[in-house]
């Protein structure tokens, strides 16, 4: 069972990260750009000349690790833990190179009751090397396997959050889309930006989980929109989009067609990312603000 207090006093630390073009280049090709060789909007994330990184790469810069799993006196579930949402807010734009500083802490902790779960929200300050702050990434768990935890120790009366709203025009047709085909290979492509869980490798251990196949990374997915909004959107400039938050609703598998469906308004872009080869959502509750 959570305790709840460890939980909820728990922070990274200082965690460095120095990377080189080279990750930069490898983070956006796990995101499928440069498939188009010709296309010089694409090249700019994947070619030494004149590199950009993707704003989205805050999120896996000075990861805190799979800390839920080796801090066991927490006591989380980890193998019931499902990634439930990501959003990003970008201070500046994030350079292509160079040695950050990561700080993560959960900043809420949600009971939902015996046999619901629990909702764990973890931010992540992410500074340059003088200090200067580059992106601030929320990442939110649900926790199947740890609701109830509240009634043994009466500590938890944190309330839910609500959940962002659906575009009002959401159940109509987009405004716009955008199709962004993932490659058989993607995962094992994406995997050596950090994430090397065999559940993007192994099929062995993807069918004992429950998967027809090893599936495609959430951040893969969430960073895939994000590629998709900055060429919809921003002519592919990643200092345009200023934030971005969505929620996981289905897996990828690695090969299907994943379709951007967008609505702009007065405060941004609702979006939503559909798996087209099954018709399913895979990424719901889309919010961007793009300048």
């Amino acid at each position: 069972m959570i305790d709840y207090r460890k939980a909820r006093d728990w922070q990274s630390g200082d965690v460095r990260h120095a990377y080189t073009p080279r990750d930069t280049m490898l983070y956006a090709l796990g995101l499928g750009l440069g498939a188009d060789p010709l296309d010089e909007k694409q090249l700019r994330f994947v070619y030494e000349k004149e590199l950009a990184a993707l704003p989205t790469m805050a999120a896996v810069l000075a990861s805190p690790g799979f800390w839920m799993r080796e801090r066991k006196e927490i006591g989380i579930d980890f193998m019931k833990l499902v990634h439930g949402e990501q959003a990003v807010r970008l201070h500046a734009p994030l350079p292509p190179s160079g040695t950050v500083v990561g700080r993560t802490r959960v900043t809420r902790l949600v009971d939902k009751g015996a046999g619901k779960g629990a909702i764990l929200h973890a931010e992540k300050e992410l500074v340059d090397g003088d200090g200067r702050a580059l992106a601030t990434v929320e990442s939110v768990y649900f926790l199947r396997g740890d609701g109830g935890f509240s009634a043994a120790d009466g500590q938890c009366d944190e309330p839910a959050p609500a959940l962002p709203a659906e575009h009002p025009a959401a159940d109509a047709a987009p405004q716009l889309t955008l199709d962004l085909p993932t490659r058989p290979d993607q995962a094992l492509l994406y995997r050596l930006s950090g994430d090397m869980n065999p559940l993007h490798a192994e099929p062995a251990f993807a069918a004992k989980v429950g998967f027809a196949r090893p599936i495609l990374h959430g951040l893969a997915t969430w960073g895939m929109a994000g590629r998709g909004l900055l060429a919809a959107y921003a002519d592919s400039d990643p200092a345009r989009l200023r934030a971005m938050r969505a929620r996981f609703s289905a897996p990828v598998y690695p090969g299907e067609t994943l379709r951007l469906e967008s609505w702009r308004d007065g405060t941004g872009v609702a979006f939503r990312l559909r798996a087209l080869e099954r018709d399913v959502l895979v990424l719901t509750h889309g919010r961007a603000e793009l300048l």
